[in-house]
Parts: C-alpha cells; sequence; structure tokens
C-alpha cells in the first residue's frame, strides 16, 4: 500500500513527532495526614477524600473533581479526534471503494477485521457463533475454533452490539469499527490522566499526561495506521489497570473503597487479558514488580495476595471464554504466582531478622520461587504437549545472545525492527517535546529515594515498633509511588531491549513525569537541598512549573500538530486492488490461497477464499506450515513445490515481487535468505557464509517459474499477473491407470 499527497505540503519534517500512544507509568508521592486540617481541604485532597465528598459533606473539592473528570474527557476526546482525522487525511478514507478501505488494514489486521465482517454477514448470531467455533477457511484442510485460537471477543462484541443498536442506516459497519477503536483511545488518555492526577493530587498532572502523550504520538501509538491490532484494544484497558492499582496502593484508603476498587483492577484486568494474546508475558513483568516490592516491604501481604489473585483469577476467566487454550495453563506467569503464594504460604518470618539475615532470606526465596516456577512451568507444558509459544522463547534466547539460531521462526523476529533495541531518535524525539529531561530527574531522584527506604525497610526486623519507626522516618515513600516507579523502570527496560514494546512504556512515562512535575516528592527534596522548604514555595513551584511547561509546549506544538492533522494524502496500491478484484470475480469461493501470511490476511478480508497460512503465528501446526509454504521464495524443485502446496489443499499462489527481489533488508535477513539458511544453502550474493552451508541443486522457484518452461509450465499454469503479483495455478497430475500400474 502507498500514500500519495493530495496537495503540496509544507509542514515540517519533524511535525510527525506531535502526536502519539504509550503504555503505562505512574508515580506517587506520600502526604503526611497531619498536615491536613478539617474543613479546609484543597485540592490536593480532592481525589483522597472524593468518597466524602462526593457524599455532599464538601461542595467544592466536589466541583473540583467533576472539573477534573470533565478535562480528563476534553483531552481523551482530543486526542481520538486528533487520531482520527489523521487516519481519514492520510488515506482520504471517506472517499475509498469497500475494497480500498478493506486492503488499508494491513497484514493481522485484516485478519481480526475479517471475523468481524463475517459476524456481520452471517444470518444470525449464534449462526456467526457456529461458524467461528467451526471454522474451516482460515486453515486449508483444518477446522479450527477461531474463538480459541485467537483473541477476537471483541470483534464479537462489536458486532452483535452493531445489530442491537439502531444505527445500521446512517452508519456503515467498517465505521461503527473504528470508532470504537478511537474511542477506547479516548479511555487510555483518561487513565494516564486519573494516574498522574492520583500520584501528585493535582489534576494539573493530568493535564500534562496528556498533552504530552498527544505531542508524542509518533512514540506512544500506532493506531491510526493498524487500527486493528490487539495491542490498541488491550492497552488502553491497561491503563485503567495500573490507574485502578494506584488508586489501591493508596494510603489510608477505606475498606470499603479498597473492594470497590479491587474488582475495577480485575474488570480491567481481564478485558486486558481478553483482548490481547500476548497478555501473559506483560503480566509477568507485573508480577516481578509486585514480588520485588513485596520483598522490599513496600507492600502489605493482603495488598500482594489480592493482587496475585485478580491477575489469576482474570487469566482462568479468559482461559475458560477461550476454550480452555493451553497456552494461558502453560503460561510463566500463571507458574510464577502459584510458586509464590505457595513458598510464602510455608516459609515463615520472611520480613525478621537484622539486615543481613533478611537479605539471606530474600535471596533464598527468590532462589526457591524461580526453581519452582520453571519447575512448574516445564511440567505443565509436558502435561499439555505445550508448544504454541516455543518461538517467542527461541526468539528471546537468540536476542541476548544465549546462542546463535538458524530456526526460521525466530529468524523472522530477529530481522524485523519492530524486535530490535530501541532506536536512539526516539530519544531525540521525547527531548524535544520536554519530556525526556524531568523524567530523567524523576526517574533518578525516586530511585535513590527507593534504594534508601528499601534500605531502611530491610534493616527493621518487622515488629510493631518497627512500624512506628516508619512513620517517623525522614525518608518515606508510599506504595503507590513506588510501584508505579518500578514499573516504568520495568517495562522501560523491556522498550529498550525491544523497541515494539515501547508502546507499554512511553504512555505511563508521560503520567510518571507530569507526577514528577506537579507532584510534592521531587520537589521537597530539591528544596531540602536548597533550604527554602515552605509551603508557599511548594505551592507556587508545583503550579508554576507545569502552567509554563503547557504554555510553551501549545505555542511551539500547536501549529505544527494543526499542520500535520489538515495535510491531506491518499490511498494508492492499484495493483492489491487489481488482484483483489480478479480473485473476487475470476475465481470459485471455495478456491484455497497460498502466499503470504501478509497478503493472504488481505484475500481473506476482501474475497472471502481459504487460506493455506495466515499471520497468526501463536500455533506450532501453522509455524511449520508457513515455513513449507514458504518454500516458493527457496531453492527447491518444481515438484517438490508442487508436493508441498498439494498437501496443503492450495489451488493457487500468489508470488510477489517484493519478496522474490527484496531490498529491504540486508543479506542474512531477508526471507529468502532465511530460507536458505534454514534449508542449509548458500545465500544469494557476496559476502561470508558458515562452512556448513553448501550450493542449492536448484534454482530460486518464484525466479525460475516465470520462464515458463518444463517441469514447471507442465505443474503450473499462470493465471494473472500485473506489476506486484503473479498468481499461479496448481495443475492436477494425472494419475497412473490401472493398467499401466499393474505387474
Amino acid at each position: 500500500m502507498r500514500v500519495r499527497s493530495r496537495r503540496k505540503s509544507n509542514s515540517n519534517d519533524n511535525v510527525g513527532t506531535a502526536l502519539d500512544r504509550p503504555p503505562l507509568l505512574k508515580f506517587g508521592a506520600k502526604d503526611n495526614p497531619r498536615d491536613y486540617k478539617s474543613g479546609q481541604r484543597g485540592t490536593e485532597e480532592c481525589l483522597k477524600h472524593s468518597w466524602n465528598h462526593i457524599s455532599g459533606q464538601n461542595c467544592w473539592p466536589a466541583v473540583v473533581i467533576a472539573a477534573g473528570l470533565l478535562l480528563a474527557g476534553v483531552i481523551g476526546l482530543f486526542h481520538a479526534w486528533c487520531v482520527y482525522s489523521i487516519h481519514e487525511n492520510l488515506l482520504w478514507f471517506s472517499h475509498l471503494k469497500e475494497v480500498e478501505r478493506e486492503i488499508s488494514f494491513r497484514t493481522e489486521c485484516g485478519l481480526y477485521y475479517s471475523y468481524y465482517k463475517q459476524m456481520l454477514k452471517a444470518p444470525s448470531v449464534q449462526q456467526g457463533l457456529y461458524e467461528l467455533i467451526h471454522d474451516n477457511t482460515t486453515e486449508s484442510k483444518r477446522t479450527i475454533n477461531i474463538l480459541q485460537r485467537m483473541n477476537i471477543y471483541q470483534e464479537v462484541f462489536l458486532s452483535i452490539l452493531y445489530r442491537i443498536l439502531p444505527i445500521q442506516t446512517y452508519l456503515e459497519p467498517i465505521y461503527f469499527y473504528i470508532y470504537t477503536v478511537f474511542a477506547l483511545q479516548t479511555v487510555y488518555v483518561f487513565a494516564l490522566f486519573i494516574t498522574s492526577w492520583l500520584l501528585s493530587d493535582s489534576w494539573l498532572a493530568g493535564a500534562l499526561s496528556g498533552v504530552w502523550y498527544i505531542l508524542n504520538r509518533v512514540d506512544t501509538t500506532r493506531v491510526e495506521f493498524t487500527i486493528s491490532l490487539r495491542e490498541n484494544w488491550s492497552i488502553p484497558f491497561f491503563a485503567l489497570q495500573v490507574a485502578a492499582i494506584t488508586c489501591y496502593l493508596r494510603p489510608q484508603l477505606k475498606p470499603i473503597h479498597q473492594r470497590v476498587v479491587l474488582w475495577l483492577v480485575f474488570v480491567s484486568t481481564f478485558c486486558f487479558c481478553l483482548t490481547w494474546q500476548f497478555n501473559q508475558f506483560v503480566l509477568l513483568v507485573q508480577a516481578l514488580i509486585i514480588f520485588t516490592l513485596d520483598c522490599l516491604d513496600f507492600f502489605t501481604a493482603k495488598q500482594v495476595v489480592s493482587l496475585y489473585l485478580m491477575q489469576v483469577l482474570s487469566l482462568l476467566l479468559v482461559w475458560l471464554l477461550q476454550f480452555c487454550n493451553s497456552m494461558i495453563l502453560g503460561s510463566l506467569v500463571l507458574s510464577f504466582i502459584v510458586s509464590v503464594l505457595f513458598i510464602k504460604h510455608f516459609q515463615k518470618g520472611l520480613k525478621t531478622g537484622s539486615f543481613v539475615i533478611r537479605v539471606g532470606k530474600l535471596a533464598l526465596h527468590t532462589l526457591l520461587v524461580l526453581t519452582l516456577t520453571f519447575t512448574i512451568n516445564y511440567s505443565a507444558k509436558k502435561i499439555l504437549q505445550l508448544k504454541s509459544d516455543e518461538h517467542i522463547f527461541k526468539f528471546i534466547k537468540a536476542k541476548f545472545g544465549f546462542g546463535a539460531t538458524r530456526d526460521f521462526d525466530a529468524s523472522l523476529y530477529l530481522c524485523e525492527e519492530a524486535f530490535g533495541v530501541l532506536p536512539l531518535d526516539t530519544f531525540e524525539r521525547l527531548a524535544g517535546t520536554v519530556l525526556l529531561y524531568p523524567y530523567l530527574c524523576t526517574l533518578s531522584v525516586l530511585f535513590i529515594l527507593l534504594l534508601l527506604v528499601a534500605l531502611s525497610n530491610l534493616s527493621t526486623n518487622g515488629s510493631g515498633q518497627a512500624s512506628r519507626e516508619k512513620e517517623d522516618r525522614t525518608f518515606s515513600m508510599r506504595p503507590d509511588v513506588a510501584y508505579n516507579l518500578l514499573h516504568t523502570v520495568f517495562f522501560g527496560l523491556l522498550a529498550f531491549s525491544t523497541m515494539r514494546m515501547k508502546y507499554l512504556w512511553t504512555g505511563h512515562m508521560c503520567a510518571f513525569t507530569a507526577f514528577g512535575v506537579c507532584g510534592k516528592e521531587v520537589w521537597t527534596l530539591y528544596l531540602r537541598v536548597l533550604h527554602c522548604n515552605t509551603k508557599t514555595t511548594m505551592r507556587l513551584i508545583r503550579y508554576s512549573v507545569p502552567i509554563v511547561i503547557l504554555a510553551f509546549l501549545y505555542y511551539k506544538f500547536w501549529p505544527r500538530m494543526m499542520e500535520e492533522i489538515s495535510e491531506l494524502r491518499e490511498f494508492y496500491d492499484p495493483d492489491t486492488v487489481e488482484l483483489m478484484e480478479w480473485i473476487r470475480l475470476k475465481t470459485p469461493k471455495r478456491a484455497v490461497f497460498a502466499g503470504s501470511m501478509q497478503l493472504l490476511a488481505g484475500i481473506k478480508l476482501c474475497t472471502g477464499r481459504i487460506l493455506t497460512n495466515h499471520p497468526h503465528y501463536e500455533d506450532q501446526a501453522l509455524r511449520e506450515r508457513t515455513r513449507q509454504v514458504y518454500q516458493v521464495y527457496a531453492r527447491q524443485s518444481a515438484e517438490e513445490v508442487h508436493k508441498v502446496l498439494g498437501s496443503v489443499g492450495a489451488d493457487y499462489i500468489v508470488l510477489e515481487d517484493s519478496i522474490c527481489y527484496e531490498r529491504r533488508h540486508s543479506r542474512g535477513c531477508r526471507l529468502r535468505d532465511l530460507l536458505d539458511l534454514a534449508n542449509g544453502h548458500i545465500m544469494d550474493g557476496p559476502g561470508e557464509n558458515e562452512p556448513d552451508l553448501i550450493p542449492a541443486s536448484h534454482p530460486r522457484f518464484c525466479e525460475v517459474i516465470k520462464t515458463d518452461t518444463p517441469p514447471y509450465s507442465t505443474l503450473f499454469s499462470r493465471v494473472f499477473k500485473n506489476k506486484t503479483f503473479h498468481v499461479y495455478k496448481l495443475k492436477k497430475l494425472k494419475k497412473k491407470n490401472k493398467a499401466e500400474s499393474g505387474p
């Protein structure tokens, strides 16, 4: 797909850094209850005591809360309008034909959207669900349960909602879908706003976090061009979960309010898990954060167990809804949580004794937990015969240098830029919006404070006197602040290692930085060093600095952002449109197509034809089938390729010049190179080859088939061709008659 300009643009090349989406990061400061006087609660207290205010005990703070929530909604809606406008103006989406709109759902996005379209075309909801549960069009010669294999309950829910609501006459199904995804961006910004507000006790922090999120759109979201990607559905719920956890960990929260907030944690965690297949890995990082803070004595035992149980219950409920998907039961996060809770139950006195004794106990505790985790996980995968996620662990092993690999699946990930390390220009963009430097200041100061408080915690013996000592310390840190600090550290490290994971970090980074600018914690330490820590000075800084930053951001980026949003371009991909129209009009409805994963997802969406393989890679048998189908780009004989394609039931094979003659990747990362390495063949072009590789005995299939010479013309016939695609039909081999095969 290509995009061409509808008018000449004078926009600055760096304008693209103006908007984006992030993950989740938060911080909090410790407020001393003795600082508050009855009847004089100000803006800083309105969130902590919102329950009393809403019941009518104090009218003004309730007004402040309402104003803050309204502002959060306005900023969220503004961001949703921004990404919608960019999406519309980038493609001229409203003027596209239906097939062009569907082609714009690239790669796996098209596959997911096809199930929404399929549900709407079904005669009834019941019939649509039956077809998903007994699907025989996504993988040829197989009947699979789509609801079990993939996370598409959001498509099912939206299709049912579209049927129920009286909107069919004036809102097309595709617009209902994309509007919903963009509306989730409102939820995302709202969650970031609330998180920074809770941490700083100032909704100026919420406003600042929302503005930073919007201005850093390039690094915080890609929703405008990957609408139906699973992360665009799930990350907003993850942000809500972090906001709920932040609220749950706030000091002096009443038991009834704790239970309500825990329910919010559960619901948001469940929605996050239901909408993304990689939920288990994100929750594993979060479980490690909880484990670390528990060991360092920042959380109570009740808080730790409650948060772990919310994760477990969410995963188990998703496991049931996905028809007992074994990938969830075999996940590392479940094994880890079971191990932690089991060992905590039997290992008594973990938080007693001197500093040296406690450190020794924690080291032993960690070793036991990790040992039991890997033991349980290994046993579970052996019992369940689980291989769905082994390609991820092969990728991680190769990425961090635990041995080179020629594994085709792992190499596909290693060679993609999205799975490489975070580029340095990311930090240049973040610094340009005045986000990076206050983030680093907040992070460094609070991380040092965390270490000091952790050392102090480990020096106590866990007695009642020790608890009183904690309250009288010069330095302390609230548990909600500690959680958000480690959240940004852990997910920041994940983003540095894998660029695609930056969307789990940069969003929360905005909220965390806004807390640092508007909260008391960092400014208190700075003012103490300068010996001017007074209430007047604190208030002046907390309110003036964010206002100055907001004014600067408005002055510098508002014109650029409006120019970017108004820049007009147009969808332009005539070759793909021609291919889809030909398939729809000239091939049988039950025809089976083989080709690249990305293209086949579009073929299923635009034409409804049967596929041999697709981009949802979390199945071992499908990964093997994909590797076999991709032999059309390797050095294989015509007979071998015909045999492989026939074994998966293919009627047509679509070859792409962009893959056969690929130049986007360097030597060793082109798809044809990965296939050559996996097959033990020497790669094309000048360069070194490993000594055990041998020359292939056949030319490259995708090149030589175009000569239309035997045996290629005997087994394949070209039925379609344009500048980008070549479609060949497999000829049926004549069976030997009985007379020839007899004695």
